[in-house]
């Protein structure tokens, strides 16, 4: 959702699908006219559940409720009976996508602030399943990235993409704007509050700081002990529990929870290992819990020690999505016991008296999830998720699918010996999965104990090269080439040849200098691919100005040349080989063709009024492409470009030189071609 650090980064793909460009292409327009296909849609081939910001507070019965906000279009408040995992509350959220911002009032006041829109939203006792919109607090800030209450209800909130606080006043509505909270960081990450003081987390680097919530002044708590360079970092979490700061420095995956003493001010203990999103409220005893080494665990301040409960949890993802103490009123859970979700809507709870605990699957509703890469196989199209992620497997007559909760997932590509590569984010992961037999992913959707791992990871391009997203793959003499985009601030793709039958690898970053390789294709051993310049987070400036396209002998692990084929154009999005023998391509409103041995533009068409950059596939007969997110055009040798499908859609896939592949949101459609 770089590495995993935020859900922020997550969006970004969508922001990597549609990179700006600026106008450029010399060659003539397209001929208006009307489309000439027929658009079919395959229904919703993708569907789940996804928590990310939550807590425990009252419910609409009085009673505590876990609240948490579903991702969708729109997104949904829920309040879930932690009982009986049912819902109670199942409000939507107009305009927001998702949230990792919600937090309770003491009168029982729900607020929500979300992502994309930037809005903050208010859920009162008694008004069902109503929320009323506040509004942006901040103009300026698109990203409410945490919230946090105080005694009197009045909301502050952490925010991108200027790195500000803001307070909403609970009474009035008045909204107060802090500012940057540190100069240079564009993501307060994290928020709580504590006695008239809130203390915040930034992004991309590493800064606890301390903001007097009267006069505005802020103080940077000193870096933990063996922090080392806050560069790179990230508070990802930071919350407040009586008189002390617990902030854990990493991704979204363990990392060391760091622990601040305010009274005497000293960083006073270092827990490794932990997980987010939250530690849970302290108990009638002054401890915590929280999830550590993948269990949930017993922490005493006191004693600075930790004690196991026996309640561990599985897969890639093991964070909270909220957590704290209800009264459930079951024989094996007297008093009070530890409540919480995890990621895909599951509940876990333990009681520390009988020692009992369990995880079970809540009733919050799975919502349809945007496709983010399609591609079509000799019997089937396979769709890929953004966000919540996942793959499914779809019939291409009926629109029947199978659907495998996965990662979000960038690429897809058939290989010729029938299998599926996937290309995942984050960490660049690609994986092989074998369609004949049974799917088990232990990472996200295990299958009955025994069964081999199917799809199985073959690369992870993060440790050693620093990469995030495998977006583009290509398969060349027996080998799988993979396009990447780099992790966090950096810059610089990296190209990387796989070989299946050795298992082996050969990485090169920087195949075109600081940009990321968006698309990929191959023809007779060369390896030719579309650059952006463009980075992980997009928050590094970038040191080139226009995208390229290169080619690559696979063979001699050397670069034959590289080429700008339109000038002001900051990403070329996607490459293909026409029926021509020509290399086309898609920079923006501009669609090229290059002479693959020389490198040179040989024609180029200005098809588009926006600067959206989109998709080019290819049949035996002729080449389409994906012009301002809202066309596709034909282009068969020695004929003008002809309007095919007038329709608004995010990707473009092929399918046997017979079918057209559309997206739109979590809607997928077919095209049929012919030839």
């Amino acid at each position: 959702m770089r590495s995993a650090r935020s859900l922020i980064a997550v969006t970004l793909a969508a922001l990597l699908v549609t990179t700006l460009t600026t106008p450029a292409g010399t060659g003539p327009s397209a001929p208006a006219g009307p489309p000439t296909a027929t658009v079919t849609s395959l229904g919703t081939p993708l569907s789940d559940v996804l928590l990310i910001g939550g807590t425990v507070a009252p419910g609409p019965n009085g009673k505590t409720a876990i609240w948490n906000v579903s991702t969708s279009d729109p997104a949904y408040l829920n309040a879930i009976d932690p009982v009986t995992g049912t819902p109670l509350v199942s409000a939507p959220l107009p305009g927001a996508g998702g949230s990792y911002a919600v937090a309770a009032a003491p009168d029982g006041t729900i607020y929500t602030g979300t992502y994309n829109n930037g809005h903050l939203y208010r859920w009162k006792p008694g008004s069902g399943n109503t929320v009323e919109d506040l509004g942006r607090p901040i103009a300026t800030e698109t990203f409410i990235q945490r919230i946090t209450t105080d005694e009197r209800g009045n909301v502050y909130g952490g925010t991108y993409p200027n790195g500000k606080v803001f307070r909403y006043d609970h009474a009035t509505g008045a909204v107060r704007d802090y500012g940057q909270l540190k100069a240079g960081q564009t993501y307060v990450k994290s928020i709580d509050y504590w006695n008239g003081k809130i203390y915040g987390g930034t992004m991309p680097d590493a800064h606890v700081l301390e903001l007097d919530v009267a006069s505005g002044a802020v103080t940077e708590l000193p870096a933990p002990p063996g922090l080392g360079d806050p560069s790179d970092k990230t508070v990802y979490d930071l919350n407040t529990r009586a008189g002390r700061v617990y902030a854990r420095i990493s991704t979204a995956f363990p990392g060391p929870l760091y622990v601040w003493d305010i009274a005497s001010r000293t960083w006073v203990d270092e827990i490794p290992n932990a997980h987010g999103l939250d530690v849970s409220p302290v108990g009638d005893n002054g401890e915590i819990y929280l999830i550590q080494a993948g269990e949930l665990k017993r922490y005493d301040p006191a004693a600075k020690t930790l004690t196991g409960t026996g309640l561990t949890f599985t897969g890639r993802i093991q964070n909270t999505r909220s957590i704290g103490w209800a009264e459930l009123d079951l024989p094996d859970y007297p008093g009070k016991s530890i409540v919480g979700t995890l990621w895909r809507g599951e509940e876990f709870r333990y009681n520390p008296q009988t020692g009992e605990s369990e995880i079970f699957q809540t009733s919050v509703r799975r919502e349809p999830i945007e496709i983010l890469s399609v591609a079509g196989g000799k019997d089937n199209v396979y769709a890929g998720g953004f966000l919540n992620g996942g793959v499914s497997v779809v019939n291409p007559d009926t629109g029947a699918a199978t659907f495998h909760r996965f990662s979000q997932t960038e690429a897809l590509l058939e290989g010729k010996d029938g299998n599926l590569w996937i290309g995942a984010y984050p960490d660049a992961r690609v994986y092989t999965y074998d369609l004949t037999r049974p799917w088990s992913s232990p990472e996200y959707s295990p299958g009955p104990p025994g069964t081999p791992d199917n799809p199985r990871q073959v690369l992870n391009l993060k440790p050693d090269i620093f990469q995030t997203r495998a977006r583009a793959l290509a398969e060349v003499d027996g080998k799988l080439a993979v396009g990447t985009v780099p992790d966090g601030d950096r810059l610089g793709g990296a190209l990387v040849i796989h070989d299946p039958k050795t298992g082996t690898s050969q990485k090169f970053r920087n195949v075109v200098q600081d940009e990321s390789v968006f698309g990929l294709t191959a023809r007779g051993g060369i390896v030719y691919g579309g650059t952006s310049i463009v980075g992980g987070l997009a928050t590094t400036p970038p040191t080139r100005t226009e995208g390229t396209v290169f080619a690559w002998d696979v063979r001699r692990s050397r670069k034959l040349w590289e080429t700008v084929p339109v000038p002001g154009a900051i990403t070329v999005s996607s490459v293909t080989f026409g029926p021509d023998g020509l290399l086309w391509g898609v920079a923006g409103k501009t669609v090229f063709a290059v002479n693959p041995r020389r490198g040179t533009v040989v024609t180029s068409y200005v098809l588009g009024t926006t600067t959206s950059s989109g998709d080019i596939v290819a049949t035996r007969d002729a080449v389409y492409v994906s012009i301002d997110l809202n066309k596709v055009f034909r282009i068969a040798p020695g004929k003008a470009p002809a309007l095919l499908v007038d329709k608004a859609h995010r990707r473009l896939g092929v399918r046997n030189d017979r079918q057209l592949l559309l997206t739109h949101g979590a809607e997928l459609f077919r095209v049929d071609i012919s030839r």
